[in-house]
């Protein structure tokens, strides 16, 4: 091989990793404005077929059970009244057509009777992905309460190192 097909296939291959993740930050910075806005089948489209969200409270598991969330009483109340689910950067790790990322979320809800916004969540969020069909989808997100647990800790601590 010559040094100029050595540096293109490098050069090539650093672009494909540029890439993904930029994929990568294009779903995770989506899925805020998705599920403030109540498009459920675009929050459950970024998730697998049978794909998990596993939060604190409970796991859903699956496009039904994501999209029921959304269209649940207590997040389109969160809707109506006004709520912004806000994502830190990600720390993104990619290993061929697997990839982790690792942020924080917070959860910020109007409260219409003072006008004023409060800070209702504050978590640890891992992203785990998967390459289908040429597409990155979510198959794991588990999101854990800062609330002192180690086990947010733990996934805070996991996403960046080496």
């Amino acid at each position: 091989m010559t040094d100029t097909e050595t540096l293109l296939i490098a050069l090539a291959s650093r672009v494909q990793l540029l890439e993904d993740q930029l994929d990568l930050m294009r779903i995770i910075s989506a899925y805020g404005p998705a599920v403030d806005s109540g498009e459920s089948a675009a929050v459950a489209g970024m998730w697998t077929e049978d794909g998990v969200y596993d939060v604190d409270t409970g796991s859903l598991r699956g496009h039904v059970e994501i999209e029921a969330m959304v269209l649940s009483k207590p997040h389109q109340s969160y809707i109506q009244a006004g709520s912004g689910h806000l994502i830190g950067p990600p720390h993104i790790d990619v290993d061929g057509d697997f990839a982790v990322a690792t942020c924080h979320s917070q959860l910020v809800l109007h409260e219409p009777e003072t006008g004023t916004y409060r800070v209702a969540r504050i978590t640890a969020n891992r992203w785990e992905f998967a390459r289908v069909d040429g597409q990155w989808k979510v198959t794991l997100r588990t999101s854990r309460l800062l609330d002192g647990r180690e086990e947010a800790r733990e996934i805070l601590a996991a996403g960046v190192k080496n």
